[in-house]
């Protein structure tokens, strides 16, 4: 016996049901990415065999079915097995580049059951899909460069070996750049947007602030930095004269949510997260919602399932995101399962404020990409000298001069020590 049909696991009792096991098998793809049919075998899983239906050509002709029915193409394996002193036929597969297909149907499976896929899933599915993937998908921009990141690995202590770096990124596809580099590059189409509003609502907007056209990290590092300087502090003075200091908001909670709402962003959209702050809360926005074989349960959880795999490794190695599926616990447990607001659409993240805020900490400085690229450098390594930012950068050391001097002016760096042996000191 072989115990029961499952959501990965169907059984024939025939050869006449090739194409219906078949059915199956991509209802199960679209599922689990993985299924096994059994020929010879009853709905009960009592071995039956396939006896004289089994010939030399038998496997052969399968697989000729196969390359027929289902689309796109999958690679399974096909075999006779013998249970019982009796033969049947295991076939088996997996894949990743849903949804298939099978004679141009497209079912999900349900329990044990093949389900007609409504349109709506279908394009939930395709977007879960590799085929989707940022790394799949080819860039509208071919002319990129990425001294950016290769600084910010540069300056996390890793050598940057200049041949092989776009393929160990995973930054082409077919010989193209794909969207992952796009996004990736110092020149990026990207946007991502802090607006500031008065009151609860959306009535008045205050300011907005864009942090974009640029590598996603330092884009991403800049608009994290913004708002944390306006996570005021106010002290409370208990009847015992106890001191007590109380924070506007759990920044760890912030930087979780928006680093999560970076990496997990549906980027196929054009449509990058954005931060909106509020008198009495700010919300993270993150289109795409939740992969379609994700559960609530499973996200509350902790149970980590990357939506962009490639950024997901980039942004752990760079130190900037954690791959267990932490933050999301994080958050629950400083602000509950309440502060997740999840949509088939979008994902936000409420994060309301200890008190109502004076926002007088708002940074007034509104820097160039030039002026963030060099501050983003030195406060991720202080003793970089003007030609290792010349290298990490791409711009003259001269304009690197002059960027350094307006950063002064700004009072946003200062120099301690000499030319040789000193560090920078940031102020802002």
């Amino acid at each position: 016996m072989l115990k029961y049909e499952t959501e990965t696991q169907e059984f024939k009792k025939s050869l006449a049901e090739l194409d219906k096991g078949l059915e199956s098998l991509t209802a199960m793809l679209n599922k689990h990415c993985k299924g096994d049919v059994y020929y010879g075998v009853s709905d009960e899983g009592k071995i039956l065999g396939l006896g004289y239906q089994i010939g030399k050509e038998t496997l052969k002709k399968i697989s000729v079915r196969i390359s027929e029915l289902i689309k796109p193409a999958i690679n399974p394996v096909i075999a006779f097995e013998q249970y019982e002193d009796k033969t049947i036929i295991h076939v088996s597969a997996s894949g990743n580049l849903r949804p298939y297909s099978c004679g141009g149907n497209y079912r999900i499976r349900i329990a044990s059951e093949n389900r007609q896929i409504d349109p709506d899933l279908l394009g939930d599915i395709f977007y879960s899909s590799k085929r989707s993937s940022l790394e799949n998908i080819e860039a509208l921009n071919q002319k990129l460069t990425f001294n950016q990141l290769k600084g910010q690995y540069v300056a996390k202590g890793f050598t940057i070996q200049n041949e092989n770096f776009e393929e160990n990124m995973h930054l082409r596809v077919n010989g193209k750049y794909n969207m992952l580099a796009e996004l990736l590059s110092d020149n990026n189409n990207a946007s991502i947007k802090v607006v500031r509003f008065a009151g609860i609502d959306k009535t008045k907007m205050i300011s907005r602030n864009e942090y974009g056209y640029k590598c996603l990290i330092l884009a991403m590092k800049e608009a994290n930095n913004y708002v944390n300087s306006l996570n005021e502090t106010r002290v409370d003075i208990d009847s015992g004269l106890e001191r007590k200091e109380i924070k506007l908001f759990d920044s760890h909670a912030f930087e979780e949510a928006w680093t999560n709402a970076c990496v997990h962003n549906k980027w196929i959209n054009n449509v990058p997260p954005a931060i909106y702050i509020y008198d009495d809360r700010l919300e993270i926005v993150s289109t795409g919602g939740l992969p379609f074989d994700y559960s609530k349960e499973e996200f509350y959880r902790g149970i980590s399932k990357p939506v962009n795999e490639c950024l997901v490794k980039i942004m752990g190695q760079l130190g900037l995101i954690e791959q267990t599926g932490h933050g999301n616990l994080l958050i629950i447990a400083k602000y509950g399962k309440k502060a997740f607001d999840i949509q088939s659409n979008s994902i936000t993240v409420t994060i309301p404020f200890a008190f109502f805020p004076s926002m007088a900490s708002i940074s007034k400085i509104t820097l160039t990409n030039a002026q963030s690229l060099i501050f983003e450098a030195i406060k991720n390594n202080p003793t970089f000298t003007r030609n290792q930012l010349s290298e990490i950068t791409g711009l003259g050391t001269t304009r690197i001069g002059e960027i350094i001097n307006e950063l002064k002016d700004l009072k946003m760096i200062e120099r301690s020590g000499g030319k040789k042996g000193g560090s920078w000191k940031i102020l802002n």
